[in-house]
């Protein structure tokens, strides 16, 4: 992501960096917290940054749930216009190392006195369950290329990245080449990788295997072509060149 982030901004911006949280949300792999940190911090845009930490300080000093738009209102509404930066350091580092999650430190804590639940208010909100699901890849490989798929650029997971094509698993396959389990977000996955040859018509695109360490592979990708030893274990080097 950090690669196709640095080609978004070699094309779009000229080479350079977006100071404003806005466009750097538009930039593949940064989100709106990544984006409201680098543009506070580095930058010095008055935006708050509502992480795990911030959340978790604004929950007991409201004392009561919070959650979506409204914590980041609150957020923006307590920040320091003139250091926005300094103050989002601070609000994180203090829900780090002082407002935890177990056995916080209230009588150590700066801002005691606008606390109303003094750390008993619980703020740990259960892990969803994990979803378990079976799927299948194809592997096509021949002499130095792989056939691979690019993801939508709308795609809610890994937009633009570069991934195996995903067989229909209602049809049936031979024994496939391994199998691995990977995890992304609540879901477990089981993935069979078959060692086939895709359809003419396929869409998708043939990529050199030594263009492969320089390519933003999504990580089963990259996990698969590991496995197979198409990569090898150590392909993370810095591109000579923007693809």
């Amino acid at each position: 992501m950090l690669h196709a982030a640095a080609k978004t901004v070699a094309r779009q911006h000229h080479g350079k960096f977006p100071a404003f949280s806005a466009a750097l949300q538009a930039l593949p792999g940064i989100g709106r917290y990544t984006a409201a940190a680098i543009a506070s911090i580095a930058f010095g845009e008055p935006t708050a940054v509502v992480d795990g930490n911030v959340e978790r300080v604004l929950h007991r000093i409201s004392g009561k749930p919070l959650a979506g738009e409204k914590l980041w209102s609150i957020a923006n509404h307590l920040l320091d216009q003139k250091r926005p930066g300094d103050f989002n350091q601070a609000m994180m580092e203090l829900g780090a190392t002082v407002c935890t999650p177990r056995a916080p430190t209230c009588l150590t804590c700066p801002i005691i006195a606008l606390c109303a639940t003094r750390g008993e208010f619980e703020t740990a909100p259960k892990s969803p369950p994990q979803k378990k699901r079976q799927i299948r890849c194809a592997l096509d490989w021949r002499q130095d290329k792989v056939f691979l798929v690019q993801r939508p650029p709308n795609a809610s997971l890994m937009p633009g990245m570069w991934d195996l094509p995903e067989l229909a698993s209602a049809r049936s396959f031979p024994s496939p080449l391994f199998t691995l389990r990977h995890s992304i977000t609540v879901t477990n996955y089981t993935v069979h990788v078959h060692r086939i040859a895709m359809p003419p018509a396929t869409p998708g695109k043939w990529m050199t295997v030594d263009r492969l360490p320089v390519l933003p592979l999504t990580g089963l990708a990259r996990k698969i072509l590991r496995k197979a030893e198409v990569l090898p274990t150590n392909d993370i080097r810095p591109p000579s060149r923007v693809i």
